[in-house]
């Protein structure tokens, strides 16, 4: 009880602080700047100048104190020795490139990048095509989209125990070795295969993000003027020309944002790969070797952070791309 009276407080604090720091700093505003009296016109203007960063304050701070400084201090720790106390220069990012392990990393991650974001893209453009066609779509579009309600630990477990292993004559179950047992196959330790182990992982992840690509691309479809449809079925256009010809050409830009934005998560994929695995039987991805250099054993803040940085500078072209992509499809 102690931890829940912990975070209910935690919460009752920062609700209460947000709204004395919002109507406090707006009546100390007005008292500087008072809305009425001679010079009433002028006072608004300057206080309205002034508003929008009382507002946008703390947000500045708090990304400049949990972002911007966290980069910095990574990078700088990134030239550094295992516990910060000499400098190195590039010798960590010089053991990068020699390193098996971060070599398999990189495998691993780019393996994740080709398929997670298509398959869950593919994915979400059907569902989102098919459910809207059909009377029960929205339960339906409940049921893909459920997943993504699920922590990426909570659905490690929950696929850790679809691919469970028991030995051979005894009750699995796990459900894809019951499956194989029940059509007179042998059970297999699924996690442990080699390349097919980082499928698998791929395959939880897929099915989290199609919920979220399918409530996108329903969004966008449903967008599409109708007058380009009926023009393409009067001149006899078939459902499959009207879906890959008219439809799809039209969400392009949508459905750019939503592959860009797998990818980003792609890319910082952790909790599963933690979970199911921990990077053994060859599915090490970046930001799970990162954390076994910066907190597993003695840790080598140096190596660890350099890692960070390989991701960050990975993920940031993509994220800079997505945000001007989202901002023309805005415009």
């Amino acid at each position: 009880m102690d931890l829940f009276w912990l975070a209910v407080s935690t919460i009752a604090v920062g609700v209460f602080g947000c709204v004395a720091w919002f109507w406090g700093s707006n009546m100390i505003l007005d008292r500087i700047w008072p809305p009425r009296g001679p010079n009433a016109g002028d006072n608004i203007r300057k206080a309205n100048q002034v508003r929008p960063w009382l507002f946008l304050g703390p947000a500045i701070l708090f990304l400049t104190l949990y972002l911007v400084y966290p980069v910095i201090d990574s990078f700088w720790r990134s030239l550094h020795n295992a516990n910060g106390s000499r400098f190195v220069g590039g010798a960590n990012y010089s053991w990068l490139l020699g390193d098996g392990k971060f070599r398999e990393s990189m495998r691993n991650n780019m393996l994740w990048l080709l398929v997670v974001p298509a398959l869950s893209t593919l994915f979400g453009l059907i569902a989102a095509q098919l459910t809207d066609r059909i009377r029960w779509g929205n339960i339906g579009k409940s049921l893909i989209f459920m997943p993504m309600a699920i922590s990426f630990v909570g659905a490690g477990v929950i696929w850790k125990f679809i691919y469970e292993y028991r030995a051979a004559g005894e009750t699995q179950i796990g459900l894809l070795n019951w499956i194989v047992t029940s059509l007179g196959g042998q059970p297999q330790i699924w996690l442990t295969l080699p390349v097919w182990n980082n499928f698998f992982l791929m395959l939880v992840l897929v099915w989290i993000q199609t919920g979220f690509a399918m409530v996108i691309l329903s969004a966008a479809l449903r967008g599409i003027p109708e007058e380009t449809i009926e023009a393409a079925i009067l001149d006899g256009a078939s459902p499959w020309q009207v879906f890959f010809k008219i439809k799809v050409p039209q969400i392009m830009g949508t459905i750019a944002v939503v592959w860009t934005t797998i990818t980003i998560v792609v890319l910082k994929v952790f909790d599963i790969v933690f979970v199911m695995t921990n990077g053994q039987w060859g599915t090490q991805v970046l930001a799970n070797l990162m954390y076994d250099w910066m907190f597993r054993g003695t840790p080598d803040y140096g190596r660890g952070s350099a890692i960070a940085i390989v991701l960050m500078i990975l993920v940031t072209p993509i994220m800079i791309w997505n945000i001007r992509n989202a901002r023309r499809e805005a415009g």
